[in-house]
């Protein structure tokens, strides 16, 4: 039904009565009556709206209205069910807001970013890439951009060289009867402004759902260019990010865009596919980086100083010793250090483990913390294994077992072994019988580090893990990472010997992440724990809808899973928190969880999920 109004005196009166905060929200932290009535300007019919769920709705449906040029809203959307209404947010919204191009009609959209230094914004074009070279140079002096064209080899001294300046990078462009255009991608939300590594992963599972294939597919497809153009998956599109790269979920992406397709794309098939098999060989089988002497794999991140993109202070804790021991000021001791004015071997040490905390995407946390790249960890593994797993069944299911990828022969015996020989190295090193559960192994110290993550669940995403080993694990070792709103990063006894003066590290407990949460309902559902996984999907969407009616349909990037609240301080604070009157964009990897969790959720759980029936009621 509609409502004909004065969308904008409407507006202004709502606010007026009900944003008592003045944060242009209508949230349940504001005092107003909680009450509001709408007059239909045709047929003077009073609507009353009440509560704070559905007052937001109707200060998000008045903007949209506003934008639209429209003198009407429509009440099933005021009214309509919350987990039905972030669904078809994030379908029909927070993906548009999300998706970047690179090219002349969105250039200026990632050029904006606070993340560039410089008082021209630069764009780095590979040295490989003439094409993408003569495009930007052409566009230039109308977005008053700055073209550098990369070294044929990147090496960590030159990166650190433009550390400071915090240019993109170029990704794919395509040219259709002469008119160019990029590839587009999805970005995180937030501050988070480029194409980042893992998260791409998670939000290609939420596109998929969502009927965006075409999107998922150039999701891929950005990342076979970094691939062949700047060696690896990077962290994300940044200049300084050259020298890093992400957890490995590339096979996972091409099999699920694939396996997506209504008409089956074999050239594109073999084409990422063979980039994949570039990237695991020369990316991650290189021994002595990030292949470890006993078989198994690490994070490495090469690099040089301070990484450049963490905020003021993140590392004071670190610096205070060594800046009074020179008898400077932390600011002024960084600075120094930074410009490589200062050498001290020893923070060298530190940032080479930091650099590679922030590799693993899980950065930060006390699990890898000043250890990282001496650890061989469990989830970078287990991706591995699904990498080789993953390319046999591809070889095996669509080329007829014979793959040929630079003047080489692949079948799928070659991945099995591959596999099976992993398999054996991670229940070698990695297997911890008394603790019931995976650990990480320290290839230095020749030694598990005991400290239960949920990283320890990620061969039970891949597979490995035998039936026994999974049984034991969800009955000792899950219950300890189990709370109001879902899993946490690590158990609470994890952190038993972490000061309490200490900075709390956000991947660590009592915070909560999307990928953690998916990884762990696939890994229960591969083991026949289906009733546990809708268990904690429930948890998770409860915690996510209630959150979003009490705060103006806030989806963040992370929750405390503990207090199963948004409003979250540690380190960087939370992102997708910041927006005026209704989100646009949501956050990327959060959007994916929920729609993910809505499919798997059995139906009656959906009612209640509808009717915000605390899980504890259940």
């Amino acid at each position: 039904m509609k409502i004909i109004l004065s969308i904008d005196k409407v507006f202004e009166a709502l606010l007026a009565q009900e944003d008592t905060d003045y944060d242009k929200k209508i949230t349940k932290d504001d005092s107003g009556s909680k009450k509001f009535i709408l007059i239909d300007e045709k047929t003077k019919q009073n609507f009353a709206i009440e509560g704070t769920y559905f007052l937001s709705n109707l200060l998000q449906e008045l903007i949209l209205a506003q934008e639209s040029n429209q003198d009407f809203i429509e009440t099933e959307k005021i009214f309509e069910l919350p987990a039905n209404r972030i669904s078809r947010m994030i379908k029909d919204y927070f993906w548009n807001g999300l998706t970047r191009t690179l090219d002349e009609s969105g250039l200026q959209k990632l050029l904006i970013d606070s993340k560039s230094k410089t008082e021209k914004s630069i764009i780095y074009v590979p040295f490989t890439d003439d094409f993408a070279l003569n495009y930007y140079q052409k566009l230039a002096s109308k977005f008053n951009l700055k073209v550098v064209q990369l070294p044929k080899e990147i090496t960590p001294q030159y990166v650190s060289s433009i550390n400071g300046q915090g240019g993109i990078l170029a990704l794919a462009l395509q040219n259709n009867n002469g008119k160019i255009s990029s590839l587009p991608f999805v970005v995180p939300g937030g501050r988070f402004n480029e194409m980042y590594g893992w998260d791409s992963y998670f939000e290609n599972i939420g596109l998929l759902i969502d009927g965006k294939l075409d999107l998922a597919k150039s999701m891929v497809d950005n990342f076979c260019y970094q691939i062949t153009h700047y060696g690896k998956i990077l962290n994300a599109n940044r200049s300084y990010y050259l020298t890093r790269t992400q957890p490995p979920f590339f096979s996972s992406m091409i099999r699920e865009v694939f396996e997506a397709m209504p008409n089956k794309d074999f050239d594109w098939l073999q084409k990422t596919l063979s980039i994949a098999i570039k990237e695991y060989e020369t990316v991650w089988m290189e021994t002595g980086k990030r292949l470890t002497e006993n078989g198994l794999n690490r994070y490495f991140a090469q690099g040089i100083g301070l990484p450049p993109e963490t905020e003021a202070g993140h590392y004071d804790d670190i610096l205070k010793p060594f800046a009074e021991a020179e008898k400077m000021s932390i600011s002024e001791y960084e600075k120094l250090y930074y410009e490589r004015k200062i050498e001290n071997l020893e923070l060298d040490n530190y940032f080479v483990h930091d650099r590679s905390v922030r590799e693993s995407g899980h950065d930060t946390s006390y699990r890898l913390e000043g250890i990282c790249a001496d650890l061989n960890v469990v989830e970078l593994n287990a991706m591995l294994y699904k990498y080789e797993t993953d390319f046999a069944e591809m070889i095996s299911n669509y080329f007829d077992d014979s793959f040929e990828y630079n003047s080489k022969i692949y079948n799928r015996k070659y991945w099995i072994e591959k596999s099976k020989n992993r398999k054996i190295l991670i229940n070698k090193f990695l297997w911890n019988e008394e603790e019931s559960c995976f650990c990480d192994y320290n290839f230095k110290t020749q030694k598990q580090n005991i400290f239960l993550s949920t990283t320890s669940f990620f061969p039970l995403w891949a597979k490995i893990a035998t039936q026994e080993q999974a049984d034991k694990m969800v009955t000792n070792s899950l219950p300890k990472l189990i709370f109001s709103g879902g899993i946490a990063g690590c158990s609470k006894k994890a952190l038993k010997n972490i000061d309490s003066s200490q900075m709390q590290r956000q991947w660590d407990y009592p915070f909560g992440w999307p990928p953690h949460q998916i990884i762990i309902w696939q890994g229960l559902i591969n083991y026949g724990y289906d009733n546990l996984a809708q268990e904690l999907i429930y948890k998770w969407l409860f915690m996510i809808t209630k959150n979003a009616c009490d705060y103006n349909g806030t989806i963040p990037e992370k929750y405390d899973v503990v207090a199963c609240s948004h409003k979250v301080f540690a380190e960087y604070g939370n992102q997708g928190t910041h927006f005026e009157y209704i989100t646009r964009e949501g956050f990327g990897w959060m959007n994916a969880s929920f729609q993910l969790g809505m499919r798997l959720l059995s139906d009656d759980l959906k009612v209640e999920l509808n009717r915000l029936t605390l899980p504890s009621h259940l």
